[in-house]
């Protein structure tokens, strides 16, 4: 695990994890977090006990992830994961999290730590104004919000299918710069690229991006494009 410090706020709190450090056995070694991906559930209760503790021991609210453009506002933990690709709220003391093994995470958080979310930022989702949708929900302007990208699949390993392309220059020109054509006709996309026009266009200024590539780093993630069967990692945010 590794803290996410992207704002002076300190009312906010973030983590993002890796594949280390938990019980499950391959090929989901060893920090899975994911409970529908066919490992044991008992392994999953565990690294997910594990996290809890990293969070000061605060029951972590989970979604139900259907690579669609819903959000969720949180005003009350369910213990029940909500079906949703992004959860937003303003309690105090209540993590919320998404999972991911290639798609990117997005955390955002107001400047004054009023408000936060946590974005399932796969292509679908991305396409479908799940960014837009999520960033609706605050009351505070989007130049005071701080977004954070976390670990993806990188621009030279996500490869995708011409209608793919089509979908995000139909929603902005710009989004043509993140295409790179290659010689049996798919394309080489990248999604931080197209998360972090999405979120300039809408406002946002505060922008910050991890470095790492899922694919590229069997060590350290789980990547579905990389071994089909495989764990998940959570990315989480929490206030005070």
């Amino acid at each position: 695990m590794f803290n996410v410090n992207d704002s002076n706020n300190h009312r906010v709190k973030a983590l993002s994890t890796t594949r280390t450090g938990g019980v499950s056995l391959a090929p989901y070694d060893s920090f899975n977090l994911g409970d529908h991906v066919g490992d044991e559930q008992l392994k999953v209760v565990t690294n997910r006990q594990k996290l809890t503790a990293a969070v000061n021991g605060q029951s972590i609210q989970w979604l139900n992830q259907v690579h669609g453009d819903r959000v969720h506002e949180l005003t009350a933990y369910s213990a029940k994961p909500y079906t949703a690709d992004a959860v937003y709220t303003r309690l105090d003391n209540q993590p919320i999290s998404i999972l991911t093994a290639d798609c990117l995470p997005i955390l955002l958080a107001a400047e004054d730590g009023s408000e936060i979310a946590a974005i399932h930022a796969g292509w679908r989702p991305l396409a479908a104004g799940i960014v837009v949708n999520t960033l609706n929900y605050f009351q505070s302007p989007a130049t005071n919000v701080h977004a954070w990208l976390g670990p993806c699949i990188g621009p030279q390993k996500f490869e995708v299918g011409a209608e793919v392309r089509q979908q995000f220059v139909l929603n902005s020109i710009d989004n043509e710069q993140y295409f790179e054509k290659q010689s049996d006709g798919k394309y080489l996309a990248n999604l931080q690229g197209i998360a972090t026009t999405t979120l300039q266009q809408l406002g946002v200024i505060h922008i910050t991006r991890s470095p790492y590539c899922t694919v590229s780093n069997p060590e350290s993630f789980f990547s579905y494009r990389r071994d089909g069967q495989t764990g998940r990692m959570a990315t989480v945010i929490t206030k005070t």
